[in-house]
């Protein structure tokens, strides 16, 4: 099968040929249709470090056709479409089969396009896991406030629509006219910008005494001090993005706050009991998208599926400057 690996070799990707994956008990072997690019891809690609021959696939986010099944597959069966977003630990979907467990994996939403469902698993995953996993938000929360930081990323579109959908009310953050068209689009009553103070533009709102939720989807460490002071006490704060130096957590401690992290790779990469809950998620995800209830957050579209054209992708997710999903379409 075609794929796009990176190898010892080469610092870019290149295109190659490698024996197809078979299926074993809970996996299906998806033939992929279309693949959304992550800042995920482009951490993951820095971090690999290969020996010898090895070859390494990335790419999480993808819709596809199951074509095979492993022996203890219940959920799924042949001929059905797809969308996931996987596991770390395995190859990717930079190729043109990838076998995924299928409690990982949803069915694709029948009204999207391919590449409309392509853009949503993951980051509809890491939303969802760190809105009601996380920070514990239920539909008694109807009317309390969430600080989204970054609203016009790829979870930060999900997350604003999904707190808009339960009650909340959502301030999110954005810097650019269009970023904050986006965001408006999406759900958020309030719009603030994350180069400037937060608790500051927080009070000229009327949050006086801060927000009960924050998500923070932005450079942790930039930010830190900020959602200290904009918390409120006994509230909760959230971030996907891993703090690059010590930081001090003393107001927290005096406001009895709780901060966690969300890694959406954490069920996948160990085994967890419960990581049927992606499939879950997925399932539900569908059934909103098919409804109306959420929107993909899908915003650019290229193809084919090649090495030129994933280094192409890497570099648009790498400027920081994408907003919503990118998608990339399509074997030769």
């Amino acid at each position: 099968m075609k794929v796009v690996g990176l190898t010892k070799a080469s610092t870019d990707f290149v295109d190659m040929e490698i024996k197809q994956p078979v299926p074993e008990n809970h996996d299906l072997l998806v033939k992929i249709k279309a693949i959304s690019i992550n800042p995920v891809d482009t951490k993951q690609r820095e971090a690999t470090k290969l020996t010898g021959d090895e070859v390494r696939i990335l790419g999480w986010d993808a819709v596809g056709e199951v074509v095979e099944i492993g022996s203890e597959v219940t959920l799924f069966k042949t001929g059905q479409e797809v969308y996931f977003a996987g596991d770390v630990t395995r190859p990717g979907a930079y190729a043109e089969f990838t076998l995924i467990d299928e409690r990982l994996v949803g069915l694709k939403p029948k009204h999207l396009s391919l590449e409309e469902a392509a853009a949503m698993p993951l980051t509809t995953i890491t939303a969802w896991e760190a809105l009601f996993d996380r920070l514990g938000i239920v539909e008694a929360d109807k009317g309390k406030s969430i600080l989204i930081i970054n609203g016009a990323g790829g979870v930060g579109s999900i997350a604003t629509q999904l707190a808009a959908n339960i009650g909340l009310n959502v301030i999110a953050t954005a810097s650019r006219e269009e970023t904050i068209e986006w965001t408006k689009k999406h759900g958020a009553n309030h719009i603030i910008n994350h180069r400037e103070n937060l608790t500051k533009q927080l009070k000229e709102l009327g949050f006086e005494q801060g927000v009960d939720f924050i998500l923070c989807l932005h450079n942790t460490n930039a930010h830190w001090d900020d959602m200290q002071e904009a918390i409120r006490p006994q509230g909760k704060i959230c971030s996907i993005v891993e703090l690059a130096e010590p930081v001090k957590m003393s107001l927290l401690k005096d406001k009895s706050a709780t901060f966690s992290y969300e890694f959406m790779f954490t069920r996948s990469k160990y085994n967890t009991e419960d990581k049927i809950k992606q499939h879950e998620i997925l399932t539900e995800a569908a059934r909103m998208l098919d409804k109306g209830d959420l929107t993909s957050t899908l915003n650019k579209v290229l193809s084919p599926v090649n090495a030129k054209t994933i280094e192409e992708a890497h570099k648009i997710i790498s400027s920081g400057k994408m907003i919503g999903k990118l998608v990339v379409k399509g074997f030769e």
